[in-house]
């Protein structure tokens, strides 16, 4: 296992040693997620401020499965293993957590995290997970999006080539 791998886990278990000795340390964790197909300077923008609300980032990244159910059997273009490890890649995340379902809802009650982080197209309540995250006194922010850049334009731009 190498650096970037080590900052990747499969599972909640697989997390969950983790997870304990941030919570032990008193981390203040950053919960986010997404699909992340076609990383672009969109993410990257929201990631770094999502990371500066805390001490960790952990991503949640939905699986080639759940990619497809959300965007359609064309996706994504880049699997699960490529994706992880280009957001393991980025120093900004410390953690990459894979979930399977249409939303990290279960993954979000697993973590517990201290701020839950969406773009502001989003309404709080239309958050998953907001409702954990809130009843435990912790923070739900929306974070602006920086225009112009999304996976779905990418990929139309490379259609118009």
């Amino acid at each position: 296992m190498n650096e970037l791998t080590a900052k990747i886990y499969p599972s909640c278990d697989a997390f969950f040693n983790t997870l304990k000795m941030w919570k032990t340390s008193n981390q203040k964790l950053v919960f986010t997620n997404g699909c992340f197909d076609l990383l672009h300077r969109g993410h990257i923008d929201s990631l770094l401020k999502s990371a500066a609300l805390g001490d960790k980032l952990i991503v949640g990244l939905n699986t080639d499965r759940s990619v497809k159910q959300l965007k359609g059997s064309k996706r994504p273009l880049m699997d699960e293993q490529a994706r992880a490890l280009m957001l393991a890649a980025l120093q900004m995340v410390d953690a990459v957590i894979l979930f399977d379902k249409e939303t990290p809802y279960d993954l979000i009650k697993f973590v517990q995290p201290d701020v839950l982080v969406k773009g502001n197209e989003y309404a709080i309540e239309e958050i998953a997970g907001y409702d954990i995250v809130l009843a435990r006194g912790g923070t739900v922010e929306t974070i602006e999006l920086t225009k112009g850049y999304s996976t779905s334009a990418l990929i139309q731009q490379i259609k118009d080539l």
